[in-house]
């Protein structure tokens, strides 16, 4: 690992804010912001790091060796960004969702769009097997998005399997663990259990988490050690089947609320602007939604623009 200063895991804790943030709408992944801001193999590596042979790092050799040896640093600044960022954006980002979807959907669309295209200009040539496996993985993410959604009880023992679950999704790229909560009808158990503070809740999610954490990681890294290309064409496709989900225009069919009050949608159907006005009987601001789509756009190419141009400074 090579040494890094002090605004290095400043700029890490910012992208681990960004990842919770992402993380926190059913839709988005942090896994594809991780797959943005080039951070996604470092992750996994040093989630991987996280086993037995650790322990004995720890034992044999002491602290320093063993938090040097899991990229400790690293993980600290990314997931104190990451918790820091759930707990202070949930509230945020649910209001938003509620008063300004269109522009919260379009944004992320943005971001989605601009890193397909960049994802696939860093990949060797694309031969037939690899746009196949891409197919695959966008299949996979719209038949997930068009599953219906079970109803769980918020249990204890239902929150760290939940957890399990839904960690497994906001490691891949494209496959939002939030919007598995939602299929598993979690989502609202988890977001009133951060609001209110749930310790009981909330340490049950966190220990599934962590547990999806170290056996997904392994398996996600394991696959692109063996098979890099094709798992980036699955993860490729991932991102593009994610767009059927960030779709900004969307007609709720189905929809629970939580005891704030406040709706959460189960089961959406995407409509063109002009179906979403007439049915919603509002203005559908597709201005202000190109708006945001293109500053989705902008911050991708930005901090692309400035990872070269740091890069050359270096």
């Amino acid at each position: 690992m090579t040494e890094r200063s002090f605004k290095d895991y400043i700029i890490i804790l910012i992208k681990g804010l960004a990842m919770g943030a992402a993380d926190v709408v059913p839709g988005v992944s942090g896994g594809t912001i991780a797959f943005i801001t080039g951070i996604y193999d470092e992750m996994l590596d040093s989630l991987k790091r996280c086993n037995p042979s650790a322990l004995i790092v720890l034992f044999k050799e002491g602290p320093v060796k063993f938090w040097h040896h899991i990229n400790g640093n690293f993980l600290l600044a990314l997931f104190g960004g990451i918790l820091l960022s759930i707990k202070t954006f949930a509230s945020v980002i649910s209001y938003q969702l509620q008063h300004s979807p269109l522009l919260v959907w379009s944004f992320f669309a943005g971001l989605i769009c601009a890193s397909v295209l960049l994802l696939y200009r860093q990949q060797p040539a694309w031969r037939l097997l690899d746009w196949l496996y891409c197919a695959l993985g966008a299949s996979f993410v719209i038949l997930i998005s068009l599953s219906k959604s079970t109803q769980l009880p918020g249990d204890w023992w239902v929150l760290f399997f939940g957890g399990f679950i839904a960690i497994c999704a906001m490691i891949l790229p494209g496959i939002s663990g939030s919007f598995i909560l939602l299929l598993l009808g979690l989502y609202p158990a988890f977001l009133n259990a951060i609001k209110d503070v749930d310790l009981l809740a909330l340490a049950s999610f966190g220990a599934g988490c962590i547990a999806g954490l170290l056996v997904f990681s392994r398996f996600v890294s394991w696959l692109l050690s063996r098979y890099h290309q094709k798992t980036l064409a699955v993860l490729i496709g991932f991102l593009i089947g994610s767009l059927n989900v960030v779709w900004p225009w969307k007609i709720v069919l189905e929809a629970i609320t939580d005891r704030h009050g406040e709706l959460i949608p189960l089961v959406q159907r995407n409509v063109s602007p002009w179906s979403y006005s007439t049915n919603n009987g509002e203005h559908n601001q597709l201005l202000f939604v190109i708006i945001a789509f293109f500053g989705g756009i902008g911050i991708v190419w930005i901090t692309e623009y400035s990872a070269h141009w740091l890069k050359s400074r270096t």
